[in-house]
């Protein structure tokens, strides 16, 4: 017998736009993570939300936009995390990073924060990496976010490099391929690869 595919209650409840818009954002990432963005549809979104799919674009606009705005709440989450990792208070907001790391913490223990991060989060940051090459393109519709993102951690690792080589922009540079190959490495090679370990053997490499 054919297995009845899981029905869901359109929630009548209706909720402040703040509080759906992070309810959608939430649901979102839950499923780019179970099966990859390209396995998204908007109607997924729609079921475990109890809205219909029109509901959803009202908050989003399309899947373009959802993208978007999913990217971006990972980035506030991800953001919240590190702090949480590094002893950095809850009042320091993620876009003053672009300026360089918190108060109190350096470029190598930011980074390692980083990576140990990440090594949690296999789907996010295989749905970053692949967006992120395809960014590429100039019509994608992530082009300037990830132009943008990447223009802010190399001004964040420049300066903070600054205090540990003459050479700052080399550096950072250097720190960002290898953190993106590794973990190219890693979701290529699961089990086989341990991240944290192979970034810590970098790192010795890399500052000392």
């Amino acid at each position: 017998m054919a297995e009845r595919a899981p029905s869901y209650r359109r929630d009548q409840q209706r909720l402040p736009a703040a509080e759906r818009r992070h309810q959608i954002m939430e649901i979102t990432s839950s499923l780019i993570a179970e099966r990859g963005f390209w396995g998204l549809s908007m109607q997924d979104v729609a079921d475990r939300c109890g809205l219909t799919v029109p509901g959803v674009l009202r908050h989003v606009g399309s899947k373009a936009g959802l993208l978007i705005a999913v990217l971006a709440h990972r980035d506030i989450e991800d953001a919240r995390s590190l702090r949480a990792q590094l002893g950095v208070s809850e009042d320091e907001v993620p876009d003053e990073w672009s300026e360089g790391g918190p108060d109190g913490v350096d470029l190598r223990q930011l980074c390692l924060a980083t990576m140990r991060r990440n090594s949690e989060q296999p789907e996010i940051v295989r749905l970053f990496l692949v967006l992120e090459a395809e960014s590429l393109a100039p019509s994608h519709p992530t082009h300037d976010y990830f132009a943008k993102r990447q223009s802010q951690a190399l001004a964040a690792f420049t300066t903070m490099a600054k205090e540990i080589t003459d050479r700052p922009a080399l550096l950072a540079r250097h720190i960002m391929a290898m953190m993106d190959g590794l973990q190219i490495q890693w979701l290529r090679s699961p089990g086989t690869v341990d991240l944290v370990r192979e970034w810590e053997s970098a790192a010795t490499l890399l500052f000392d």
